[in-house]
């Protein structure tokens, strides 16, 4: 039996995951993914299809190993076919963990608008229309982002956690700060759910995705192998090409 590997390559970590058709058997998280770790795994699975998508600089020892072990590799780029249309300006500059993500939402939610609610050091906020067009979308500073320019920026504010008290408004400079930032993002996504229709699907996904999702007074679909379960589907797209 062959199965299906992804990689997702982030600035700081890795995320790893064997599949067979559309059903994850395998996922770890990768501090520093290593050739070793490339060699393990696939002694423990026979890989007949591997995708790589990454946001780092210099992948070539990853891909190279890839190609030496797995039966067929494909390199997430903006030249590579995908089954949504990317209706962007200049597709060559939209991160590769962006699209996967949309083909992820796409592939969860087709015949819905769906916003795409990507939670990390940055938040990105994206639209994939119901017949899989990429309208576009918007990055903005994520929570602890926020709460340290904050701390740089200004002289006598202090560094604030992630958690802790978030009431409406704050009652001291602790529970201000992570309120301005928290509060913030949730304005942001009531704006721009507003702006779609009513029954848009709201996926979040990312490492602050459930800090925000408890305070949200709308449904949401969290998601946290959102950009694996895209890279799995522009996989299997491409080898039913």
């Amino acid at each position: 039996m062959g199965y299906n590997l992804t990689i997702d390559q982030g600035n700081s970590s890795a995320k790893v995951a064997v599949w067979h058709d559309e059903t994850m058997i395998y996922d770890s998280v990768k501090r520093d993914l290593s050739a070793s770790d490339i060699a393990k795994i696939t002694s423990l699975y026979t890989i007949n299809a591997a995708i790589y998508c990454s946001v780092a600089q210099n992948g070539d020892a990853i891909l190279a190993e890839l190609q030496n072990r797995c039966g067929k590799v494909y390199e997430l780029t903006s030249a590579l076919p995908t089954p949504i249309t990317i209706d962007y300006r200049t597709p060559q500059s939209l991160g590769r963990d962006r699209i996967a993500a949309a083909v992820g939402a796409w592939t969860m939610c087709r015949g819905k608008w769906t916003l795409i609610v990507d939670m990390g050091t940055a938040i990105t906020y994206d639209v994939v229309s119901p017949d899989g067009r990429f309208i576009g979308g918007n990055i903005a500073p994520g929570v602890e982002m926020r709460l340290e320019a904050l701390h740089r920026h200004t002289a006598r504010l202090p560094k604030v956690e992630t958690t802790g008290d978030c009431p409406l408004w704050g009652y001291d400079t602790e529970t201000a700060l992570r309120s301005g930032a928290i509060n913030g993002i949730i304005g942001e996504l009531h704006h721009y759910r507003d702006s779609l229709s009513n029954d848009t699907i709201v996926i979040l996904t990312g490492g602050s995705a459930e800090i925000i999702a408890s305070r949200l007074d709308f449904p949401t679909k969290l998601e946290r192998h959102l950009v694996t379960k895209g890279l799995n589907s522009i996989l299997i797209y491409n080898e039913n090409k």
